[in-house]
């Protein structure tokens, strides 16, 4: 990112600087840097608060190994290569390994014998000896490339880092523990279900009315959930841009974001692209490819890939559960920045969206700690089942959660284009690993102790699942993770009212139970297309006919408010082709009843399985969404040549 992609992010337009350091009059010298770059480089010092070496990194002014060679001759040091770090002896202090992964430091006995640490962050190694054991600023020091440091702590704590990636929620916010004693598990299910089946061997018509009773009371609450979110979000309005006064005020915050991969071989090269389109400082921009140590592939993949300085993976050792959440306690330990955003492997986010959440979080109050994209799909002309998807998918991130969200009401989060300030996502100990929707329980854990989240105004493209086993498959998952999250909060409900107050906690009650209840008995609930044409039903004997008319009534309104919020949804310039297919949800829902029952029986017999989703599907289709200046223009064509 140059200076005129940093006016465009909202910093002042005055050429403000800052005078040339000891690194940068070193190379000056030397004849490897410019006058003129070193200015460029001091004027994106002043506004971005960055080392000095990750500027002349990110702005492709100088190579990695010039860098390193010129902070190891200003510290009268030693550069030390990959091989060389790894033949010095560890030295094992007593802190944490976090502490030293996030000060780059790493203590080793040199090879006279002598303490020593190879920093892989030189420059910044002032601010980091009051967070140390005290002593060790009188060690040797030792330069080292930043990714040949962080390898080598992750080799050597390699134990301790996994096992606090399983366990960084409390026992009491996981759901961990129901893997201890499936067998316990499994047999109160089994009696759970005899049960049932008993009533309903000996009571069917009762049993039968207790069911769709149960599904046309939590359909009247749905109803009522979706009408009081989409008044909110109509009278309101969309989500608007923060501006923040005149910008982002320097200096600005350093983001990591995170991005899991697994299996992603197809689709490694079009995602390094779409990153590379971000208009953030790219010296404050750390994207971290989050893989896993048994995917030996993707690895490969991305080890042919030239990638710019400001992306870099981090591999998870292999161990259980195997899952996103996992992988992404793992690598949180590993990243930068202030603000930690989510991004997924398919995902297309808008060139300026960084920049919009860096200004969003400035002029947001401080309890205000998530803040939640929009997605949307680039393959919505693909086929019906993808343009039903993008559907569901307008009318839930452009209508409901903004509309819940001004309600006052917590909300699940997305599992993308989220966005934490990081000392908060750390102190709730990140994600659940053993949670399939780690998102939506985040967002009931971050409501639950004070915390906001809200909706900002940008947008990332992703793929719409267009094959309806996958569908099912990737729906299943997601249903698994909703019942696995209510039943986690709800172990002490009391406890639960007292954090969230009655308002939230009525609205958690309404939001779980009628999406749970709607799909797991969406069946009962046809039954009545039988009353509307005239045809016997079942509940006949013993429940007047006028009362299953209003039933019907009923489910018949609600599939007229469905398909309001649906089209209102889908009246933009951007889907408006979506229109006609409107009136063809109805025939989209069952794929979600085959996708719940699968879920019930997963959360029986694998709680923690991760059914992974196949992307790569449709590349083909569309091309990534326009990159967008600042003001949300599409940017011209000509300003690419300007991107690092």
């Amino acid at each position: 990112m140059g200076i005129s992609e940093l006016r465009l992010a909202g910093s002042p337009g005055r050429a403000k600087t800052e005078p040339a350091g000891a690194l940068e009059l070193d190379l000056i010298r030397r004849g490897v840097l410019d006058a003129e770059a070193a200015a460029h480089a001091g004027i994106m010092k002043a506004h971005c608060k960055a080392p000095m070496d990750r500027i002349l990194l990110a702005e492709n002014m100088l190579d990695r190994d010039t860098v390193l060679a010129a902070q190891a001759r200003l510290n009268r040091s030693r550069l030390l290569s990959r091989v060389q770090v790894a033949q010095l002896s560890p030295v094992r202090l007593d802190c944490a390994p976090q502490l030293l992964i996030k000060h780059l430091i790493l203590p080793v006995r040199d090879r006279d014998g002598v303490l020593a640490i190879v920093a892989g962050a030189p420059d910044e190694l002032d601010t980091a000896w009051a967070h140390l054991p005290s002593g060790l600023d009188q060690a040797r020091l030792l330069v080292a490339d930043r990714g040949v440091v962080l390898d080598r702590l992750a080799e050597i704590y390699r134990d301790p880092l996994t096992a606090a990636a399983q366990a960084r929620v409390p026992d009491i916010e996981s759901c961990r523990g129901w893997g201890d004693h499936p067998r316990r598990r499994l047999l109160l299910i089994c009696g759970g279900l005899a049960l049932v089946a008993a009533f309903a061997l000996l009571w069917p018509l009762v049993f039968l009315a207790c069911l769709i009773g149960w599904a046309a009371l939590t359909l009247f609450v749905s109803a009522g959930l979706k009408c009081l979110a989409y008044v909110a979000r109509m009278v309101r309005g969309p989500v608007a841009p923060v501006t923040g006064g005149r910008g982002l005020k320097p200096p600005l915050p350093r983001v990591s974001v995170l991005v899991p991969l697994f299996r992603e071989t197809e689709i490694a090269h079009a995602l390094i692209a779409r990153l590379t389109q971000l208009t953030y400082p790219k010296c404050l921009l750390d994207v971290v490819l989050v893989l896993e140590e048994e995917d030996a592939l993707t690895r490969q993949t991305l080890a042919q890939i030239d990638l710019p300085p400001w992306i870099r993976a981090v591999v998870v050792p292999d161990g259980h559960p195997r899952t996103k959440p996992r992988a992404m306690n793992y690598a949180l330990d590993f990243c930068e920045g202030e603000i930690v955003g989510i991004f997924d492997a398919e995902d297309a986010p808008e060139a300026d969206q960084i920049t919009r959440v860096a200004r969003a979080f400035q002029a947001a109050p401080p309890d205000v700690v998530c803040l939640q994209g929009v997605l949307d799909y680039y393959n919505s002309r693909q086929n019906w089942l993808a343009r039903c998807f993008t559907i569901e998918y307008a009318a839930w991130f452009r209508m409901m959660l903004p509309g819940m969200t001004r309600l006052g009401l917590a909300i699940p989060l997305g599992g993308t284009t989220l966005y934490f300030r990081r000392a908060v996502l750390e102190e709730l100990g990140g994600w659940d690993a053993h949670n399939v929707t780690e998102d939506a329980d985040l967002g009931f854990r971050l409501a639950r102790h004070g915390y906001r989240t809200d909706m900002v105004a940008t947008t990332t493209h992703e793929e719409a699942n267009c094959r309806p086993w996958a569908w099912v498959k990737q729906r299943s998952r997601w249903l698994k993770g909703y019942m696995t999250t209510y039943l986690v909060h709800m172990r002490a409900p009391r406890v639960l009212h007292r954090q969230l107050g009655p308002w939230r906690f009525w609205g958690f009650q309404a939001h779980f139970l009628s999406a749970l209840s709607q799909v797991l008995l969406a069946p009962l609930l046809w039954s009545f297309w039988l009353v509307l044409f005239g045809l016997p039903h079942p509940l006949d004997p013993v429940i007047a006919r006028p009362v299953l008319v209003g039933a019907t009534a009923l489910f018949l309104a609600v599939e007229a408010i469905s398909l309001t919020i649906h089209a209102s949804a889908v009246t933009g310039r951007g889907h408006r082709h979506l229109l006609p297919w409107v009136a063809t949800m109805p025939l989209y829902w069952p794929l979600g009843t085959i996708a719940a029952y699968k879920a019930v029986y997963e959360l029986i017999a694998k709680p923690f399985f991760w059914d992974k989703t196949c992307h790569g599907l449709s590349l083909s289709v569309a091309p990534p969404p326009p990159r967008r200046d600042a003001s949300g223009s599409v940017a011209r064509s000509d300003n690419a040549a300007k991107l690092t």
